[in-house]
């Protein structure tokens, strides 16, 4: 795919020259800036997309930039719309259904490399 398997992203980072990685099922990421220890992902998602439960050792914090999603969190759920955030900790099983099409901010520490196309 678009983006270099290095340790970092260069410091500025134009999303007009990121490519968008199609996952199926309605949703697409694009990678923005990354480093060791941290990285951003945009994620959109169309309505009814669903991103299933799963965990990982990284911690992450999302925003809702658009659109409307029930998000999942070790066990609780909430309706969440622009404007909205939510916090995983690590291993923590955790998905979200697409109600309204919208775009999730993604932060993730450390980096997730199996984004990156490396182990971990």
């Amino acid at each position: 795919m678009g983006t270099p398997v290095t340790d970092q992203s260069q410091a500025f980072v134009f999303a007009d020259a990121v490519e968008k990685e199609e996952l199926g099922g309605g949703v697409s990421r694009q990678i923005l800036g990354y480093g060791p220890d941290l990285m951003i992902v945009r994620v959109w998602f169309a309505e009814g997309s669903v991103g299933p439960v799963h965990a990982h050792p990284h911690s992450q914090a999302s925003y809702v930039e658009s659109g409307r999603f029930e998000v999942f969190v070790d066990g609780e759920k909430r309706e969440l719309g622009a404007g909205d955030s939510f916090y995983i900790a690590p291993h923590l099983d955790h998905g979200a259904v697409c109600l309204e099409a919208g775009v999730l901010i993604d932060t993730f520490s450390p980096v997730r490399k199996d984004f990156l196309g490396k182990e971990g």
